[in-house]
């Protein structure tokens, strides 16, 4: 096991890759099915914590992974056994997110992502054996993710078993998540390691599809809901209809960049770039959550207001345009989208759904649809204007 190069030609995701990735499949459809149950019950606020914490350990596990992935994937026995140990552990994880988002019960969840968390520990310990350049660096990987699982099974221990007030369980989160935070900052002081920036963007592309499918999956789910309690009418047709647009609005805005070409240039941002990203990803997948409550409502009725109803779809949209406009800001030589008209576009969306009651969620839907579409026109017609090539 020794570091890939970093201008490796034709550098894709490996086929154990994509089935890894199919694995985190289930683990964000488990978790935004909760949170769509939640913000139906009206409890969208109090399910919120959990689901931002779950998704982090979902985020950050296939994170670690394909950094890893991208500096030492050799693909052989060793390598893809290990991979299916992380694997399992996502199974599990995904598992134990009903008890975690009903009860605050993570001991499913804490089982899972150690499991996750032990396979990739060997493979950094098998890195450092085997790569003497890179031994320093890998070792202090090893290191710290050993201590940071340490700290989440003593949460564990300590909260949810009731040795300490329940009021200390995020307090204690937010400490462990610096703590995996700089794990690789400390790791890589001594040596970086040698990712590919092609890799890594087309791994971070793939991963904004699968939550992207995830979202049409749970708009789905509303659809069946809506279907079930055979009441279909314009609102739904407009729901159904805006949502499909929408999500395909965001997935334009994302890919309107050569992400792979920006990171090479700018490797020294990767770190913000990379974990900007679970910002845009929990976006992604509360927004899915959002709409299959929408597309739901339109069946049968649901204990949430048209207002709290909105706001589950403008909150994760005018979050997910804000931080991709951001992590494109870090990373291009050039804005691609303008700020003015994120703004304007952000402002409205958060406008939109205080007239919920008057209008209806339809139309606040389509709202933000036609805001989102409109930015993405304006985008297309700046590009063209200033490089004759709109994507």
């Amino acid at each position: 096991m020794v570091a890939r190069a970093i201008d490796e030609p034709h550098r894709a995701a490996s086929q154990l890759e994509l089935l890894f990735d199919l694995t985190f499949v289930i683990a964000v459809a488990a978790i935004t099915a909760q949170f769509a149950h939640g913000i139906a019950d009206g409890h969208g606020l109090a399910g919120l914590v959990p689901f931002l914490q779950v998704f982090f350990a979902i985020w950050w596990a296939w994170m670690n992974f394909t950094w890893f992935a991208s500096s030492y994937d050799t693909d052989d026995v060793a390598y893809r056994l290990l991979t299916l140990v992380q694997m399992a552990g996502v199974l599990v994880l995904a598992a134990g997110v009903p008890a975690a988002a009903d009860h605050s019960d993570y001991g499913i969840v804490t089982l899972g992502y150690v499991i996750m968390r032990s396979g990739l520990v060997v493979q950094w310990l098998r890195a450092g054996r085997e790569d003497p350049a890179g031994r320093r660096t890998a070792l202090r990987y090893a290191a710290g993710i050993t201590i940071a699982q340490l700290g989440w099974v003593l949460r564990y221990f300590l909260v949810d078993t009731g040795v300490l007030p329940a009021s200390f369980g995020l307090p204690l989160f937010l400490c462990l998540v610096v703590l995996e935070l700089a794990v690789p900052r400390w790791a890589e002081r001594v040596r970086t390691t040698n990712w590919h920036p092609h890799h890594i963007a087309e791994r971070y592309g793939l991963f904004t599809i699968i939550v992207l499918g995830e979202s049409v999956l749970a708009a789905s789910r509303g659809v069946e809901g809506a279907l079930e309690a055979d009441r279909i009418g314009g609102p739904f047709v407009v729901i159904a209809v805006c949502s499909l647009v929408l999500l395909f609005a965001l997935w334009w805005l994302y890919f309107l960049i050569e992400a792979g070409e920006a990171l090479h240039a700018r490797r020294d941002r990767s770190y913000l770039w990379g974990y900007g990203h679970y910002g845009i990803f929990a976006a992604l997948a509360a927004l899915g959550a959002g709409l299959e409550v929408a597309v739901e409502q339109t069946g049968h009725a649901v204990a949430a207001s048209p207002v709290a109803l909105g706001y589950a779809v403008a909150i994760p949209a005018g979050a997910y345009l804000a931080l991709l406009w951001a992590g494109h800001a870090l990373i291009a030589p050039e804005p691609v989208i303008r700020p003015a008209a994120v703004l304007g576009c952000v402002a409205v969306i958060l406008s939109v759904p205080l007239a919920a009651s008057r209008i209806g969620l339809a139309a606040v839907v389509a709202a933000i649809t036609a805001s989102c579409v409109l930015l993405l026109a304006v985008t297309i017609m700046t590009a063209a204007h200033g490089q004759g090539r709109p994507r």
